[in-house]
């Protein structure tokens, strides 16, 4: 590595307080320390993926899947099994959400107070037996009951691991790996239907319906992982086994002088800086307009493309593909997005990717056209996810701050699965022209809020680079920017990502 050696020298002085998680309390760098080459940069980055990345993408495979299965056990006899009719099972589906939501802002703050590497697979073991349980449920009532809690037990996972990249990356590559680790969503979707198409052929065993073997199986495979996740996760970069002291020291340089000094130690000043904070709200108000969509698709595609004509069995294999295109738009709108550190302009056009898409829906009364439009509509959706979380949490300064603005932001979205769970109806089959209509009016206004955000976003950089004379972000002494260090992202230094 290019680095000099003096760093050890200088004396590293990484901070054990687990309050400030990461945070260094006293160290011998300044913002000028150049830090690692370009190319030690790059093997020390794809040595942190190599071992965050694929195991926080198989986590978040797993939620999804075992939150969406029931799209599939729906094909696979789970309303006659549980004499089901009218809304009850659109009632089973958005039951989930508001518990979901619940947990978010107090799992985050128990992420900053405690270990990830205990937190996050706790709530896995949780969030498993529930999904086991649901396998044998015997009433309506009792899926009612599961399916709440196991929203609470799994809400605590998105906006955690989110926080956790943040605290590991710099702000413009946290997107590619939000990215890859979200794209996971659509692996499930994929998976899923793979999956189940294989697992109802145990229909009869022991005395279990397919749909029983559907959940038991999953929820188990959570378990395993569960496990493996203790022994595997890693907790912030102070404490990472796998990086040498060197590699740690340079990890903390460069998020340190990424967010210019900005307070890491735990205050509850910050959780009320989240709260008052009309961006965050602004943030909100899109992150409901994308994830209503994206609960909409994933719990009723099997639904959908059985209403193309195909048969059950058929309709699960056929949810694969448009989930592929999907992941491969995730991954790659992710790395543009960080190549060009832009967000606003990509999640536009997502969006009307996704407005053609339900248009060809809505319009068209021949299935092929409209199989392609569940591509267009899930290539859309699934990258903004993903992006809109990035954006919010590129902007906000602090992690106090960021971790609770991205609960909320993440949080409140989710109950447009509530939302989601009504929007398509037996009674609309095989048009679906209400659901289909509703989820082209919210990507609308989203749309609009976001090209108004990007353009505010805009204007503040502009105002407070002239306020500035020309000096440069760098080109700010130390002591200028630890004046402002608990201001977050109204300090003077601070510029938005657009």
């Amino acid at each position: 590595m290019s680095r000099s050696t003096t760093a050890d020298m200088q004396g590293l002085r990484l901070s054990n307080d687990h309050k400030a998680h990461g945070a260094i309390v006293e160290s011998s760098y300044s913002a000028s320390d150049s830090g690692f080459d370009d190319k030690a940069t790059k093997r020390l980055l794809r040595k942190i993926d190599f071992v965050l990345i694929p195991l926080l993408s198989a986590l978040y495979l797993l939620s999804f899947l075992d939150r969406s299965n029931i799209g599939n056990a729906r094909l696979a006899g789970l309303e006659q099994d549980l004499k089901m009719k009218g809304l009850d099972y659109n009632i089973a589906l958005s039951i989930f959400f508001p518990f979901y939501v619940a947990a978010d802002i107090p799992s985050n703050l128990m992420l900053k107070r405690s270990s990830p590497s205990i937190w996050i697979p706790t709530i896995m073991v949780a969030w498993g037996t529930l999904c086991c349980l649901m396998g044998v449920v015997r009433n309506y009532t009792g899926l009612l009951c599961i399916r709440a809690a196991l929203g609470f037990a799994e809400g605590g996972l998105f906006p955690g691991v989110t926080f956790y990249i943040t605290m590991w990356y710099r702000r413009h590559e946290c997107g590619f790996r939000m990215a890859i680790f979200f794209s996971a969503a659509t692996a499930a979707g994929a998976f899923g239907g793979l999956l189940a198409r294989g697992i109802v052929e145990l229909d009869g065993a022991r005395g279990l319906s397919g749909w029983s073997w559907i959940f038991i199986i999953e929820g188990a495979v959570t378990l395993v992982f569960a496990a493996l996740a203790f022994i595997l996760m890693h907790d912030y970069p102070d404490t990472a086994t796998f990086l040498t002291k060197t590699e740690k020291f340079e990890v903390q340089r460069r998020l340190e002088a990424d967010r210019s000094f900005l307070a890491d130690e735990f205050d509850i000043r910050y959780f009320w800086d989240a709260v008052m904070d009309w961006k965050i709200w602004v943030h909100m108000f899109i992150f409901i307009g994308i994830c209503t969509p994206l609960y909409s698709f994933s719990l009723f595609l099997p639904t959908i493309v059985k209403s193309l004509g195909y048969t059950d069995n058929t309709a699960q294999l056929m949810t694969v593909p448009p989930y592929v295109f999907a992941c491969l738009l995730c991954i790659s709108g992710g790395y543009a997005a960080d190549k060009h550190g832009q967000r606003g302009i990509y999640m536009i056009g997502f969006n009307l990717l996704a407005i053609l898409g339900f248009i060809l829906l809505i319009a068209s009364t021949h299935p092929h056209i409209k199989y392609a439009g569940t591509f267009l509509a899930a290539g859309g959706i699934y990258p903004n996810i993903p992006q809109a979380v990035a954006w919010n949490g590129n902007n906000i300064g602090g992690s106090v701050k960021r971790s609770v603005g991205i609960a909320m932001q993440v949080g409140f979205g989710n109950l447009g699965g509530t939302v989601a769970g009504f929007l398509y109806q037996t009674k609309n089959a095989p048009t679906y022209y209400p659901g289909h209509g509703t989820l082209i009016a919210l990507l609308v206004v989203t749309t609009v809020l976001i090209a108004a955000m990007r353009a505010w976003l805009g204007a503040e950089n502009r105002r407070r680079d002239a306020e500035a004379g020309g000096r440069k972000v760098e080109e700010l002494s130390e002591d200028e920017r630890r004046a402002e260090r608990s201001k977050g992202d109204d300090a003077n230094f601070f510029r938005y990502t657009l």
